[in-house]
Order: structure tokens, then sequence, then C-alpha cells
């Protein structure tokens, strides 16, 4: 009987040894970060705890607050640190909190949970405490005003959206305009740009060429021939010289360039002049000119239009030169 108290003795004692050696490796603190806070400031509370690896602990739970006058207003989550020794961690978990009652606040001990092999234990922090301190009055002033609100700076992000929402009302007010404006013009909302126009006298050329090859003075058509000669011209003028040959009358045309003689040369205005007249007296007088006069009133508008053409400045050569060039109608 006395052998076996012997080895119970024996075994609590090893069990105690081990518990106490635990115990030893395991620091759970409650650390605050300032003693004395005005009242409504805010601190910060961190919890520490060094365990071994093998060992579970479960953290405490908290709330929303530490008591009835200690109030918690952010937690973060628990962050795991390896220690120098390999078989030790750290868990930290920071608390802000803050408190509306003046005088002594105590934050109470955090109470850990913890388990080794079949045992059950707990291990606590120790209490926290920090002093709340009112404002000071000066009661020698008497009543005082109270102060008006301070006016903060306006930053951009605070403008930004009123700024976004003006430019959205101005936009959507453009559009409405440019609809109606479109619409009461009848024309498309969204129409391609314009292709750019062809230089004058690529499009009197090719009108020329064109005339050419239809031979209309080989089948009596002499009128017809006459007035598309005429017209091409009219037209080249127009659009060259920005003179209205098209609603001017022969005589105004040619007045138009006596008035400003720079425009053309005496050679160029004498073979236009003599064009258009004869053209007139086709068309007005039915005069018949000879097969001679066909060919040389065509060979003469083009020299016109080689002769007046506006050259373009970004060729070395004219894209089209028919100055000079045979016009012979068979």
């Amino acid at each position: 009987m006395k052998g076996l108290k012997t080895i119970a003795f024996v075994l609590a004692l090893l069990l105690w040894q081990t518990t106490t050696v635990q115990a030893q490796k395991i620091q759970a603190r409650a650390i605050i970060d300032s003693t004395n806070i005005l009242i409504g400031d805010q601190i910060n509370l961190r919890i520490e705890l060094d365990q071994p690896t093998n060992v579970g602990i479960e953290f405490p739970v908290i709330g929303d607050s530490l008591s009835a006058t200690v109030e918690i207003i952010d937690k973060s989550p628990l962050d795991t640190f390896q220690l120098d020794e390999k078989d030790q961690i750290k868990i930290i978990q920071n608390l802000t909190i803050t408190s509306f009652d003046s005088g002594k606040q105590v934050v109470p001990p955090f109470r850990f949970l913890l388990k080794y092999d079949e045992l059950y234990d707990t291990i606590e922090t120790l209490p926290a405490e920090f002093f709340v301190h009112s404002m000071p009055i000066d009661t020698t002033k008497g009543p005082t005003d109270i102060k008006k609100p301070y006016d903060a700076p306006v930053t951009l992000k605070e403008v930004s959206p009123y700024i976004l929402g003006a430019i959205l009302i101005g936009a959507l007010i453009f559009f409405l305009f440019y609809y109606i404006q479109r619409r009461r013009k009848n024309k498309p909302i969204f129409a391609k740009p314009a292709k750019p126009k062809e230089p004058a006298h690529i499009i009197a050329l090719r009108e020329l060429d064109r005339i050419k090859e239809e031979k209309l003075w080989q089948t009596e058509e002499i009128k017809a021939y006459y007035s598309l000669v005429s017209d091409t011209l009219r037209t080249y003028i127009e659009d060259r010289f920005n003179i209205q040959a098209m609603e001017y009358t022969t005589d105004e045309t040619i007045r138009a360039f006596e008035q400003r003689k720079t425009l053309v040369s005496g050679k160029s205005f004498e073979e236009l002049k003599n064009i258009l007249t004869l053209a007139d007296l086709v068309k007005f007088a039915k005069y018949r000119p000879l097969p001679d006069d066909h060919n040389l009133t065509l060979m003469n508008a083009y020299l016109f239009v080689n002769q007046t053409k506006k050259e373009d400045k970004k060729q070395s050569q004219p894209t089209d030169d028919r100055e000079g060039e045979d016009v012979v109608l068979k």
C-alpha cells in the first residue's frame, strides 16, 4: 500500500513539472500605448500571446466593448509570427478603444483556454488601466458663445461628382440642340465626312475629255456640243476664280475678267472670249461654224484650263497636263 502511494506521488510530481515547464513557455500580455487620454480620444490596446506550436490555445472572443465604460472602435485580425525559437510563435491582435467617462478605467483580463494532451487550463493577462481626463472649464469667464462650425477646405474628391454631373448635363443639352438642328434641316444625325473636292481643273479636263469622246458635232448636234463646252468652262471659272459665270451672261463674264486683269494672261483671256462668243452665236443666232472651228474651240478650251489652273504645291509636276495637246475631232 505504501508503494502505491509513492508511485502516485512521483507521477503527480512529474505532471506538475511538465505543466510548469509549458506554462513558462506560454505568456499572455495586454499592452496599452497610453495611460492618459482626453475624453473620447482613441488609444491602441495590443494583446500578445507567446506559445509553443504544439499547444492549442483559444483566443478570447471579444465583443463591441470591454466593460461598461470602455468601448471597442476597431479590431484587427490575428497576426502570427515565428519567434527565434523554432517551436515558439507569437500571436498578436490590436484593438482600438475609447471611453467617454472620465476617471480611472480598467481593461479586464483576457482569458485564454489552453489544451495540452488531455489537460485543460486557462491563462489570463493582467488588467490594464488608463485615466480619462475631461476638458478643463474656465469658470471665471462666465457663459461664452458656441463656436461656429469650422469650414474645412473643399477637396477635389468632394467636388468631382458635381463637375462630372455638369459635364454630362452640358453634353446632353448640346446633343439635344444638335439633334433638333439636324432634324430641321432634314439631315442625318451622324453623317460621314464629305470627301475632299477635286481641283477645278481636274473636273474641267475630265469633262472636256468626255465631250471629245462623244463627237456630238459629227452627228449634227452642234448646239449641244457648244453648250457643253461653254458650260464646262463656266463651271471651271466659278470654282477657280469665284466668278458666277453660270449666272452671268457672256458680256458680264468678260467684264469681270477685264476688271481683274491679273487673273489670267491676255492670251488666255482672248481664248475664253472667242469660245464664249462663238457658243452664244451657235445657241442663240443659229450660227453654223466651220469644222475647223469645232476643233479650235475644244483645243482653246483645253489651253485655257491648263494655262490658268491652280497648281498643287505638293506635286512637282501637273497630274494632268494637256497644254499644247493636238485636239482633232474626226
